[in-house]
C-alpha cells in the first residue's frame, strides 16, 4: 500500500531473517498490511542492535539461527540497548528451550513460520500494545519439558565441542583446565543422556538448551 494511505501512526518493524527470499517476502506482505512499515532489514545477529539504533523499531522480529550472534542474543542485547523496542521472535525450529531462553532474554512473542502472516501481523499489534504472544502448541511442550538443565559453562563447553574440538583446544578457547573441561562434558553428557559429546550436543540442539 503506498505510503500516502498509511494511518499517521505504522507500527515500524525491523525484520532479522538470514535468508534473503523469506526476508524479502515476509517484508513484503507486512507492508501490505495499512497499519504496518519494515523500516529495516537484516540478514545477521550483530547487525541487529545497529541497525535499531538507527531504524528506531517499535517491534524487532528475530529469526533464531543467525550468522554472528544469534536471534536470542540480540534480543537481550536490544532489551538492555533499545528498551522501548519490543521483541517477538519467529522461527522454523519450535523447540522449548528456545521459547525459555527468548523469555529470558526479554522477548514478548514466539511464534513459528508456519502460521499465516495475518497472524503474525496481529502478534506484532499485540505485542507492541503490551500483550505477550506465545504459539499455544509450543508454551505446552514448554512446561512439559521442564527447565534447561545444563549450566551455562556446560552449555558453552558444548558449543565449543561442535566442530570437533578436542579437550585441549576446548580448554584453551575457554581458559579453562583439560580435566575441567572433562568434567562439564562428562556432566553434560549424564544430564542429556547421552552417550558422548556429540550425542549431547545433538540432543541439547534438539531441545533449544544451546
Amino acid at each position: 500500500m503506498p505510503r500516502d494511505h498509511r494511518p499517521a501512526k505504522s507500527v515500524r518493524v525491523l525484520l532479522a531473517e538470514d535468508q534473503g527470499m523469506m526476508r524479502g517476502a515476509l517484508a513484503l506482505l507486512l507492508g501490505m498490511e495499512a497499519d504496518i512499515e519494515v523500516v529495516a532489514q537484516v540478514g545477521a545477529g550483530d547487525e541487529i542492535v545497529p541497525a535499531a539504533h538507527l531504524s528506531r523499531p517499535d517491534v524487532a522480529l528475530l529469526d533464531i539461527e543467525l550468522p554472528g550472534i544469534s536471534g536470542l542474543d540480540a534480543a537481550a542485547l536490544l532489551r538492555d540497548e533499545v528498551p522501548d523496542c519490543r521483541v517477538l521472535i519467529l522461527t522454523t525450529f519450535g523447540r522449548p528451550g528456545y521459547l525459555r531462553r527468548a523469555m529470558e532474554a526479554g522477548a514478548a512473542g514466539f511464534l513459528v513460520k508456519d502460521g499465516p502472516v495475518e497472524e503474525l501481523a496481529r502478534a506484532v499489534r499485540r505485542v507492541l500494545a503490551g500483550e505477550t504472544v506465545i504459539d499455544p502448541a509450543l508454551a505446552a511442550a514448554a512446561l512439559s519439558a521442564g527447565p534447561n538443565p545444563l549450566t551455562a559453562r556446560e552449555c558453552d563447553v558444548l558449543k565449543a565441542s561442535v566442530d570437533g574440538a578436542t579437550v585441549a583446544d576446548i580448554a584453551g578457547r575457554l581458559h579453562l583446565s583439560e580435566s575441567t573441561v572433562r568434567n562439564y562434558l562428562s556432566s553434560a553428557i549424564g544430564k542429556t543422556g547421552t552417550r558422548n559429546r556429540m550425542e549431547a550436543v545433538r540432543e541439547a540442539r534438539q531441545q533449544g538448551w544451546l
